[in-house]
């Protein structure tokens, strides 16, 4: 009984950290993407909210947690722009409800002024920072289906 159970443990303890663990699986690739973009340092997201968020994640521990790690892709081409944020906090992410109001205001919705759309699933944060009708936002968000799955 005592082995069964730890088997059962050891199970949990390994799915509740796997998602944690693998920011990497859900970035985009350059094999992923369309030869017509390219990958840039360059930061390109569409509003200051965000942008402010990922530089300086620590303005903010207060509110969400601390940050246990963050990535960003950036993205250009002649026609599409943007960023995709991944922040890991040490626990599981709090307060969705201000991260809204911080990148919408009061409209709790993407608006063309501010058109990031977010990703909350326990400790990861992932944030498009797209225009609306963005192909590479809509790659990366079949991607993590397809690895939530």
């Amino acid at each position: 009984m005592k082995k069964h159970l730890l088997s059962i443990g050891c199970l949990l303890i390994i799915s509740f950290n796997m998602f944690a663990q693998n920011i990497s699986k859900l970035k985009l690739t350059e094999n992923e993407i369309s030869e017509e973009y390219k990958i840039t340092e360059n930061n390109q997201c569409k509003s200051i909210q965000a942008s402010t968020l990922f530089k300086n994640p620590e303005m903010y521990e207060m509110i969400y947690g601390k940050i246990k790690s963050k990535e960003i892709q950036n993205f250009e081409n002649s026609k599409d722009s943007g960023s995709i944020l991944y922040l890991e906090f040490d626990e599981k992410f709090q307060n969705e409800s201000f991260l809204k109001g911080l990148l919408w205001g009061k409209s709790d919705k993407p608006t063309n002024k501010n058109p990031e759309e977010i990703f909350v699933k326990n400790n990861i944060l992932i944030i498009w920072s797209f225009k609306n009708d963005s192909e590479l936002k809509k790659l990366s968000k079949k991607k993590l289906e397809s690895e939530l799955k």
